[in-house]
């Protein structure tokens, strides 16, 4: 067993453990599709002129849902935007040393890099301790919420930037998924550029090693969890060549071999590394996303 595979499966035990009862989707897979819940979820962006953080209320028909996103960098109107999302239990405005933030290693110690507006959406949940977040996602359709007012953020966001200019939509893991989304729902991003993730959303939870972390309920029900989550016949149907996707080799938990069948005819990148290593090669994922600017022509140059 190579580094990467230890890493991943190691991480899944131990993320097993600390899960204890609280496991995805243990108490209830009960849900309406992600474009169902997307439609009913009402945000409100304000005008976006400079840096800060915004955070935001999101309406549902199950009750309010903060969410929030941040400006790290404002070029001007002037200039193409990127959109980040964050992976599962980051917190993107955590600037600390040693903070798990993809956004802070890839993007904001080389901000300077970048010639172009900087933004990061944080979903919903992903403010709380880890206990309360852990119960949240004891029920499906909190989970589906939570991706589902990120994919709607990020297109509200879109919505309000000066018009003219490209929009990228970027994400790792769990916001790969909401970059894979966001594209499968509205294809309004210029280019999209998904991080470890695909559209065959349920094998994560059923057969990775990341089904550690997976209820009974959810096991006993697995193809009530693959109609939900898995959405790779409409990402499939969206005719835009837009999507840039980088998948690691090793990865137990975004399977390779599973994964990959989501880009066909898509120019994929492979990492030579697993989940949990791959997350750290900040380095390697911010050449990726250069590579693909420089090449769609938005952004910098590749370094």
């Amino acid at each position: 067993m190579n580094k990467h595979i230890f890493a991943d499966n190691l991480t899944a035990r131990a993320g097993g453990l600390i899960a204890g009862k609280n496991k995805f989707f243990s108490r209830s897979i009960d849900s309406e599709p992600f474009a169902e819940l997307a439609r009913s979820v009402e945000v409100s962006v304000p005008a976006i002129s400079g840096e800060g953080t915004f955070e935001l209320v999101a309406g549902t028909p199950d009750g309010p849902l903060g969410a929030a996103f941040r400006v790290e960098k404002w070029a001007g109107s002037g200039y193409p935007t990127l959109i980040y999302h964050h992976g599962n239990n980051e917190r993107p405005f955590d600037y600390r040393k040693g903070a798990k933030n993809t956004f802070l290693n890839i993007f904001v110690k080389e901000r300077d890099a970048f010639p172009m507006n900087l933004l990061v959406v944080r979903a919903p949940y992903h403010d709380l301790p880890l206990k309360e977040y852990q119960e949240k996602i004891t029920d499906l359709k909190n989970f589906m919420y939570m991706i589902a007012v990120a994919v709607r953020l990020n297109e509200e966001i879109i919505r309000t930037l000066p018009a003219g200019r490209p929009v990228a939509t970027a994400g790792i893991s769990l916001g790969g998924w909401v970059t894979n989304l966001h594209r499968t729902l509205y294809n309004t991003s210029a280019i999209y550029i998904p991080l470890m993730a695909g559209s065959f959303l349920g094998e994560l939870f059923l057969r990775s090693s990341y089904r550690r972390l997976t209820g009974p309920l959810a096991l006993d029900h697995p193809e009530r969890i693959r109609q939900l989550l898995n959405f790779n016949p409409a990402f499939s149907e969206v005719p835009s060549v837009n999507v840039f996707p980088l998948l690691a080799r090793y990865d137990r938990f975004i399977e390779y071999e599973v994964q990959k069948k989501s880009y066909n005819g898509y120019a994929l990148r492979t990492l030579e590394a697993g989940h949990v290593t791959g997350a750290l090669n900040a380095r390697e994922l911010r050449s990726h996303i250069f590579q693909v600017l420089e090449k769609t022509g938005i952004g910098p140059p590749s370094r």
